[in-house]
């Protein structure tokens, strides 16, 4: 989990009221986040993913104080309309054309609040972002920028002054030689044209998402800054720079917005939710009030209004009443809760589906394979990397291009794992158990397995099926099919008495190619549910 380092000193200036180590330590851990390490001054906090606005001293502060009881309820951030105005061109659509921006001035800035803000950044892209993917900041001194912005591309010979360099560097040499640009050079290839950030005056501020120029940098003596986000999720872009807004408005600037011609942005207005309490006390067994409701909501700072929820622009965890309830349970502390018998007599045991899941497992181990668990979301555009037309069941509101759909097999999800492994010693063999989605949702235990080396084939993948199937009670049959994501000769259906349960083969150039794979793998996925029937 992702981790910041803060100064104790700073963190009890900014909650305002004298508490122990100890005791601070247990709230920190009580609100969902730990303290790793004390060393002096210096404290190292992990928060938990979900909580991107944590990832500072002074979004842990703002947190803290409400759950401390410091300052409770919604925090509130004006946003000044203003004249400072931006430029889209046309020619970033495809290549990072989400776009959002702000103002902050009246910043009284040191060493210690540059590094606080680079903080921010630097953890909002590896997370939030998922290492500027989908999204990446920008944090310019606004002293040195000349309104109206142009956020326009320019090809690759084009030159600047990035930052930590002297000299001038076309953007081709910077993706080749910076740090950074070696970094996240990937991020922007297979395009000829750039994203770039320009000022009044011709000035570069920066070229996302890869690094800014030297000029605008921010400096213990800037007053303001501007602070733009681009990147290829809207939403991921818009929650990036309403954290990083709040966090210089809590530093003591005043927020103001851009105009973007049809939009402006920031919008720091709370979002409206409804709660059921009789919902909230079912789930969590208590028996609390809405006006009880409110003090636990208001102690994680969010604010209510005529039986509503509002959530902080910068909360982008609260996505259903549930995490609303999960809200009022940790301000009511977990240590409160008492734990009961249930008043029903049952008697435990492991269910088919975990016998057949655990024994399985105990083979493939036994016979060389590391167990994975991916995700039960995957992307709509997994089929097609398997060569196939599948149309797979879609979220209906996913926050996650990459992880928009319900998965109906197991396989690609062990494929993107050897692509993202390449760099390890071979041969790898990996296998998962879990679940996959079918028509109408329908859920099935599946188990996939992958052998990947440079003498994978059909007759190893068959071997280890054998040896896996026979050792459970099983006489496999086998059957030749063709077709993606097999290669045409060397892939087969797996049948138990007469029943298909499965299929087995080596994967395809085409399919290898698609996940970036050199080596071959050879494969089979089983329905653990078709065995158990």
């Amino acid at each position: 989990m992702p981790t910041i380092e803060v100064s104790k000193k700073g963190l009890m200036r900014k909650l305002g009221k004298p508490i122990s180590d100890e005791k601070l330590a247990d709230r920190i851990a009580m609100m969902g986040a730990v303290v790793e390490r004390m060393d002096g001054d210096s404290w190292v906090i992990e928060a938990f993913p979900n909580r991107p606005d944590l990832l500072s001293e002074w979004g842990l502060a703002r947190a803290l104080r409400g759950f401390l009881g410091v300052e409770t309820g919604l925090p509130e951030y004006k946003v000044h309309n203003s004249s400072y105005e931006a430029h889209i061109d046309e020619s970033v659509r495809g290549i990072r054309e989400h776009v959002a921006a702000a103002v902050v001035k009246g910043l009284k800035m040191d060493s210690e609040a540059v590094a606080s803000i680079m903080q921010m950044q630097e953890k909002l892209h590896t997370t939030h972002s998922r290492n500027r993917k989908l999204a990446s900041i920008g944090v310019y001194d606004l002293g040195k920028v000349q309104f109206p912005l142009d956020y326009t591309t320019v090809r690759g010979d084009y030159r600047f002054v990035p930052l930590g360099y002297r000299r001038e560097m076309s953007i081709a040499e910077i993706l080749r030689e910076h740090p950074k640009g070696k970094e996240y050079a990937h991020l922007l290839a297979g395009t000829d044209l750039y994203p770039i950030w320009l000022d009044a005056a011709g000035q570069v501020l920066s070229l996302p998402p890869i690094i800014n120029s030297a000029e605008t940098a921010v400096t213990p003596e800037t007053k303001g800054v501007f602070i733009d986000v681009t990147g290829l999720n809207a939403r991921i872009v818009e929650q990036a720079l309403n954290i990083a807004v709040a966090q210089l408005a809590d530093m003591g600037g005043g927020i103001y917005n851009v105009h973007f011609g049809e939009f402006t942005t920031p919008s720091m207005d709370p979002r409206k939710m409804g709660l059921d309490i009789s919902y909230c006390n079912r789930l969590l067994g208590l028996s609390l009030t809405w006006e009880q409701a409110k003090g636990y909501l208001g102690k994680m700072r969010i604010g209510t209004s005529d039986g509503m929820a509002l959530v902080p622009a910068y909360r982008t965890d609260i996505l259903h009443p549930i995490d609303l309830v999960e809200d009022i349970a940790i301000a009511y502390g977990y240590e409160n809760f008492k734990p009961e018998i249930p008043q029903i007599a049952t008697i435990g045991g492991e269910g088919r589906r975990a016998i057949m899941g655990r024994k399985a497992a105990e083979v493939l181990a036994g016979l060389g394979f590391l167990e994975c668990n991916t995700y039960h979301l995957t992307s709509s555009e997994t089929p097609k990397r398997m060569g196939q037309n599948e149309k797979l069941i879609a979220a209906a509101n996913p926050v996650n291009v990459n992880y928009n759909a319900l998965r109906s097999s197991l396989l690609p999800g062990l494929l993107q794992i050897l692509s993202e492994n390449r760099h390890y010693d071979y041969p790898q063999r990996l296998f998962d158990i879990g679940v996959v989605f079918g028509a109408g949702a329908r859920e099935e235990l599946h188990l996939a397995a992958a052998s990947c080396q440079a003498r994978a084939d059909f007759t190893e993948a068959k071997s280890y099926l054998e040896a896996l199937l026979r050792s459970m009670g099983y006489k496999p049959s086998f059957k030749a099919v063709s077709g993606m994501p097999f290669l045409d000769g060397r892939a087969a259906a797996v049948y138990v008495k007469k029943k298909k349960v499965g299929v087995m083969g080596e994967a395809s150039p085409k399919v290898l190619e698609n996940f970036g794979l050199g080596l071959p793998v050879a494969a089979f996925e089983l329905g653990l549910e078709k065995l158990i029937s």
